[in-house]
């Protein structure tokens, strides 16, 4: 042997070098996925402490409607409960002004016949 590693050598190295590959970059979305998750947990804490049973209720239909307005007003009343700025529990009422606020106004068209 003159020191080259033989074609089977270097088919093993890299069968060896591509399974290691693989386990870290699983073990990389194991440790993402359980990041992801107990933020997901931590974010139904505040939002269970600040709002009430009603507006709950509101925001999970708003939810499964229409699931990115849903996101974006969970994000808002987390932001508003680690600002310091809801005082008690956001209820329902609070809760429609929210929607109403964050939603676009739907395009109502008037159909004038002649």
């Amino acid at each position: 042997m003159s020191g080259d590693p033989s074609e089977e050598e270097l088919e093993e190295l890299r069968k060896q070098k591509m399974e290691q590959l693989k386990e870290q970059q699983g073990d990389e979305g194991e440790a993402q996925e359980a990041a992801k998750q107990q933020a997901d947990a931590q974010k139904q804490a505040v939002l269970k402490q600040n709002l009430t049973d009603g507006a709950r209720k509101r925001l999970n239909t708003v939810k499964m409607s229409k699931p990115q307005v849903g996101e974006q007003i969970e994000q808002q009343v987390v932001a508003l409960a680690q600002s310091g700025r809801v005082q008690g529990r956001i209820d329902e009422d609070q809760m429609k002004e929210l929607l109403s606020e964050l939603t676009p106004d739907s395009k109502s068209f008037d159909i004038k016949r002649r």
